[in-house]
């Protein structure tokens, strides 16, 4: 009882809503990605699946961030990962959506939510735990609260690509901005590329345009695989 009446504890919940609130839009964009195509009943499966078992996880990782960060490669790793989910969303949205493809989708739509937040929950985890101040009562309900804003959030994405099917290719291209803004706030490179800095939003540029041209020229390609068929 003495921790929910500290006001320390309640000034650091609404930090960690608010935080979660503004940095968790491209979570929102990506569940909405992968969910998409799947039939109503299992969108809804795999956005409350795949949002709590992220949330669940960004509680573990923001406790061993910090020294997440600064392991060599692990961000660069973690971009390339991006760019490929990236790749692979664009490039499947034009295929059909036959019954079957449905069936076997709902655990691939949960594990690419998971991978994809794992990476680019990395930087955000940080302004949570400072806001947390190793209180972790605090972090899990500040993240517990956040999760019905991702849902959401990441059903009205699905909506709106529905009925605006270009918001997918630029959902694709934020994700592999992302993954530029990744790959060069790697240890190993974050001096070469300070970060807001002209080089480092250059990155972020290159990985949004490769991502949707690769997409864009798979999704043709799959395309024309199927017409010939």
């Amino acid at each position: 009882m003495e921790l929910l009446q500290s006001a320390d504890f309640w000034i650091g919940l609404v930090k960690i809503i608010w935080i979660n609130i503004i940095l968790s839009g491209d979570n929102a964009v990506v569940i909405a990605l992968a969910a998409r195509s799947l039939p109503a009943q299992q969108q809804r499966k795999a956005i409350f699946w795949g949002t709590a078992a992220a949330v669940i996880l960004r509680v573990a990782l923001t406790v061993v961030a910090a020294k997440l960060l600064e392991l060599p490669y692990l961000q660069i790793v973690g971009g390339l990962l991006l760019v490929w989910i990236g790749v692979q969303l664009l490039s499947d949205a034009g295929d059909g959506e036959g019954e079957e493809k449905h069936h076997g989708s709902l655990f691939s739509a949960i594990r690419t939510i998971l991978i994809a937040d794992l990476i680019m929950s990395l930087d955000n985890v940080i302004g949570v735990a400072a806001a947390a101040n190793g209180n972790i009562p605090l972090l899990v309900i500040g993240l517990a609260i956040a999760i019905p804003i991702v849902i959401f959030g990441s059903t009205l994405m699905i909506k709106l690509m529905e009925r605006f099917p270009v918001i997918v290719t630029i959902g694709a291209g934020l994700i592999g901005w992302v993954a530029g803004e990744a790959i060069v706030s790697d240890r190993v490179l974050r001096d070469s590329f300070p970060a807001h800095s002209v080089s480092f939003y250059l990155a972020a540029v290159i990985g949004a345009v490769f991502v949707i041209a690769l997409g864009k020229f798979l999704q043709r390609k799959n395309s024309a695989s199927e017409s010939a068929a």
